[in-house]
């Protein structure tokens, strides 16, 4: 009878390695589920653990988080300026400023296909775009358009510094919409937050018959500037939440540029149908050369750069609200409201009484209030994901036999 012959050391380990390569493969696929058994939360939940990685490991996260708090920054604030230069100097189309807050959509084209032309990225700009995704930009679109048409009419009336501190109230709907839609956790910065800057627009509204009188409006343009700010507060607050639930679906940022230049030429097409119905474009022309006091070649430059200025505003915050979440996004903003009311007054010598005063200490009081809650929710993340981290490294050293091994 033939002996089977012996097995040599390196045959041992071979077959050693391969029982543990099978054994890797079968836990693999015990622990992880097939995508037909995974529902929308498990989705979620994955979407969310990935993005927390991404936070804390990719090198690009921060860079990108800093360059969108910086086209809001600047977008923000030079957008209200430059949309109050407009109507001081006898500009009077408010769908003129309406349409140029949109129509500048091709230049988000550099932050879509720059990544691939640059071979930072693999996926061709517009791929993986589902029906329901193009429905939903459009239609977000046609809300953002009626919301710049409010925020024209109210700019148009009222003072920079007014309607900016007016649009901080958006910041108590979003909040609540937060709640509804994305189910936001209440915490004691956020709520803290919320409460001190709605008392700023409080204060704000108290002082609003003395500056109507002092600026010699007419009473029915006041309060129609005063309500069409507060309605462009109120789609804005509905659309920040609506945003990131949309985004859940999306797994890069590209996607999200993509899906704000659908949304943008959205509401580019209302705009023009009002303009068209409007005479707005020919009226463009005649208001350059006749009616605009810094002639014609400062009116192209002035729209020009409310054009720039806003895909700058919108561009930072789609990627806030894509890399922290709706609310931070929210808060963000109208944190830049000190910065509007600020420049207001140097800019337009708007009156900065008292009741300005303390109305912009309790916003900065207020943003500085959730900062800090940020740093400290933060810090106790990462405190217990270093605790969680030294135990795994326990647990990695405990030898673990296979029994099978050991008969």
């Amino acid at each position: 009878m033939a002996t089977p012959p012996l097995k040599n050391n390196n045959d041992i380990i071979d077959d050693e390695s391969s029982i543990d390569d099978d054994q890797e493969e079968i836990t693999t696929q015990l622990d992880l589920p097939s995508s037909s058994t995974m529902d929308d939360n498990n989705i979620t939940i994955m979407q969310e653990e990935i993005m927390q990685t991404e936070r804390g490991n990719n090198k690009r996260y921060i860079p990108l988080l800093v360059i969108n708090y910086v086209c809001l920054f600047i977008g923000s604030v030079t957008s209200s300026l430059l949309s109050k230069y407009y109507f001081n100097h006898k500009g009077s189309s408010r769908w003129v400023s309406t349409w140029v807050q949109s129509s500048g959509f091709p230049l988000l084209l550099i932050p879509i296909t720059l990544p691939y032309f640059l071979n930072l990225t693999k996926r061709k700009p517009f791929t993986d775009f589902t029906t329901k995704m193009v429905a939903l930009s459009i239609s977000i679109g046609f809300m953002l358009g009626i919301n710049n048409l409010l925020f024209s009419w109210g700019n148009s009336f009222l003072p920079v510094s007014t309607s900016s501190l007016l649009l901080s109230s958006q910041l108590v709907f979003n909040l609540v919409l937060s709640i509804i839609i994305v189910k936001q956790k209440l915490t004691f910065s956020n709520v803290n937050c919320v409460v001190l800057l709605t008392l700023s627009s409080i204060l704000l509204g108290l002082d609003s018959s003395h500056e109507k009188n002092e600026t010699k409006m007419e009473k029915d343009k006041y309060f129609i500037g005063f309500f069409c700010t507060i309605g462009a507060g109120l789609l804005f607050a509905l659309y920040l939440p609506v945003m990131e639930l949309v985004y859940r679906r999306v797994y890069c940022y590209q996607m999200v540029m993509e899906m704000q230049l659908i949304m943008e030429v959205a509401a580019t097409l209302l705009a023009s149908i009002g303009m068209s119905i409007d005479g707005g474009f020919s009226h463009m022309k005649v208001e350059s050369e006749r009616v605009f006091e810094k002639g014609g070649r400062i009116y192209w430059l002035t729209v020009t750069a409310n054009m720039v200025t806003w895909q700058m505003c919108f561009m930072g915050t789609a990627g806030m609200i894509y890399m922290t979440s709706s609310l931070t996004g929210g808060i963000c903003t109208t944190a830049l409201v000190s910065m509007n009311v600020v420049g207001g007054v140097l800019v337009f010598r708007d009156s900065f009484n008292a009741v300005k005063a303390v109305s912009t200490a309790i916003c900065i009081w207020g943003f500085c209030s959730y900062l800090y809650g940020l740093y400290t929710k933060n810090s106790h993340h990462h405190n217990h994901s270093s605790s969680s981290i030294e135990k795994d490294k326990e647990n990695e050293m405990i030898p673990i036999i296979n029994p099978s091994l050991t008969r």
